[in-house]
C-alpha cells in the first residue's frame, strides 16, 4: 500500500469501525470519521494503533472540506456511513428522504471531490452500496434508489478521477452485526444457496480485496452467499 491514511468514513460503529480495525492492526495509518468528533476520538482511541477520529456530517456536505482541511495524503477511502431508512410512499417523509439522498450521494462524493489533492498514485476508494437496489422491500423507496444510484456513481468516478480505482460492495443481510444480530434471520438464511448469512469478516474481507487488487475498478461486488439466486 502507497504512503497515506486508510480513511473510513462511518468508521465508528459496525462494518466501518472493523475495516478500520483491521487496516490499523496492520500497522497502517487510519483515520476514522462520524458525526461526533468525541466520540470519533474515543473509538480511534479504542481501535488503537496508528487511529485518529474526526468528526463531521455527510447530510452536511458544505461542512465536509473544513472537516478534513488538516488531513494529509490518503491512499485507501471507505465510505461505510449509511442511515437505516424505512419511509414508504403512503407515508413519505421528505426530511429522511432528502437526509439520505444527502449523505450517501452528495456527502459521499463531496468527501471524494475534498480529498483528490491528497490522494496517492495508486489510491483507491469503496462505497457501501447495499442489496436493497436489486431487492426493495415496503418502504424502502429511498435505500433502494440511493444504492442504486451508487453503482453508477462508481463508474463515472472510475472515468472522470482515472488512474483512482472506484468500486462499490453490496452486503447482504450481515449476521453477526450489530443491527442483525438479534433479529429472526432463519427465513433468509433459509433462502440463502449456501445456507448461511454473510459475516462481517466476510464484508470486510470483501472491501480489503476491492480497496488492494489493483486489477479491480468500476465494479459492484455482491457479497450475499448468493441470496438473490433464490
Amino acid at each position: 500500500m502507497a504512503d497515506g491514511s486508510v480513511v473510513v468514513v462511518g468508521g465508528t460503529g459496525g462494518l466501518g469501525r472493523e475495516i478500520a480495525r483491521h487496516y490499523a492492526e496492520r500497522g497502517a495509518p487510519v483515520v476514522i470519521t462520524g458525526r461526533d468528533p468525541d466520540r470519533s476520538s474515543q473509538v480511534a482511541s479504542e481501535i488503537g494503533g496508528n487511529t485518529t477520529g474526526l468528526g463531521f456530517d455527510l447530510a452536511a456536505p458544505e461542512t465536509i472540506a473544513g472537516a478534513l482541511e488538516d488531513l494529509g495524503p490518503v491512499s485507501r477511502l471507505v465510505l461505510a456511513g449509511i442511515a437505516r431508512d424505512n419511509n414508504p410512499i403512503k407515508e413519505y417523509r421528505i426530511a429522511d428522504a432528502v437526509n439520505l439522498t444527502t449523505m450517501k450521494l452528495v456527502g459521499y462524493t463531496e468527501t471524494i471531490h475534498t480529498l483528490i489533492p491528497r490522494f496517492s498514485a495508486d489510491a483507491a476508494v469503496v462505497l457501501f452500496g447495499g442489496r436493497a437496489k436489486d431487492r426493495p422491500y415496503p418502504g424502502s423507496t429511498t435505500v433502494t434508489t440511493v444504492n442504486g444510484g451508487i453503482s453508477s456513481l462508481i463508474n463515472t468516478l472510475a472515468i472522470e478521477l482515472a488512474p483512482i480505482r472506484f468500486n462499490a460492495i453490496h452486503p447482504g443481510i450481515v449476521g453477526d452485526s450489530p443491527f442483525w444480530k438479534d433479529k429472526p434471520l432463519e427465513g433468509v438464511r433459509s433462502r440463502t444457496p449456501t445456507g448461511q448469512l454473510c459475516t462481517m469478516e466476510d464484508i470486510v474481507g470483501a472491501t480489503v480485496f476491492l480497496l488492494e487488487n489493483r486489477a479491480v475498478n468500476g465494479v459492484n461486488l455482491y457479497v450475499d452467499g448468493g441470496w438473490m439466486l433464490m
